[in-house]
């Protein structure tokens, strides 16, 4: 008996989902004839967050579709910008580095280091949020309410991802980049007490966190956290 394949062409932002010797313009997929066309895809090694509208010879189809032996399956990247229901994340133990720039910048981040897989994807349908990770076996997760594949391997690379993914509202200098709170400005006064001498003499303008009480200024940092803020204004004022 001849053996069910399906074609299926994944767009070329895809393939670093598949194994090199598998990023070709067309694959044949060994196909089961009971399977759902999502099945096939994550199997492949592709995760349904990261994937677009699926055409099979041309027309709309869902993640559900039990394809024919010989369809041809058009599978493409999710669009970008991504839309949303709200700019809200949650971040894996991973990207702790990502975590401080987002929230830097005004995006509203869930972080912890000591969460678990099943943890951070309760917290992320319990929350609304959505779980950014490099992690493909957790977005294959059934019980995932809506997640999203971080590329990069470095924080810079991995931030531009994100904001070109979901162009999220900016509102630098507003959070606590330790623990997500909002910052509200604060007399020097209020808090020279916690001040090093140095800082007391250095800086007038500081901010606290309504959550933690962490107390911010413009330090030796500020240049490099500024060059940062610099990097999402301008990526987000593109395109």
């Amino acid at each position: 008996m001849e053996r069910a394949e399906l074609s299926v062409r994944f767009a070329s932002e895809l393939w670093i989902f598949l194994p090199p010797r598998r990023r070709h313009d067309e694959l044949r997929i060994p196909y089961d004839g009971t399977s759902s066309l999502g099945h096939v895809i994550e199997s492949a090694g592709v995760p349904l967050t990261e994937v677009g509208a699926l055409l099979v010879g041309g027309r709309l189809v869902a993640p559900s579709y039990r394809p024919r032996p010989r369809d041809l399956v058009e599978v493409p990247g999710v669009s970008r910008p991504q839309p949303i229901p709200a700019a809200r994340f949650v971040l894996d133990v991973h990207l702790g580095t990502l975590a401080r720039w987002l929230r830097l910048v005004g995006v509203d981040v869930a972080y912890r280091n000591d969460l678990d897989d099943d943890a951070l994807i309760a917290q992320a349908g319990a929350e609304r949020r959505v779980l950014l990770t490099q992690d493909r076996g957790i977005l294959r997760r059934r019980a995932l309410w809506l997640g999203a594949h971080v590329r990069g391997t470095r924080p810079r690379e991995q931030f531009l991802d994100v904001l070109d993914r979901f162009r999220p509202q900016l509102a630098p200098w507003t959070r606590c980049t330790t623990c997500n709170g909002p910052l509200s400005p604060v007399g020097k006064g209020e808090v020279e007490a916690e001040l090093l001498p140095g800082t007391r003499r250095a800086y007038d303008t500081f901010a606290r966190c309504l959550a933690c009480g962490r107390v911010y200024w413009r330090g030796a940092h500020g240049g490099r956290l500024a060059e940062i803020v610099e990097i999402a204004s301008r990526a987000l004022s593109t395109g």
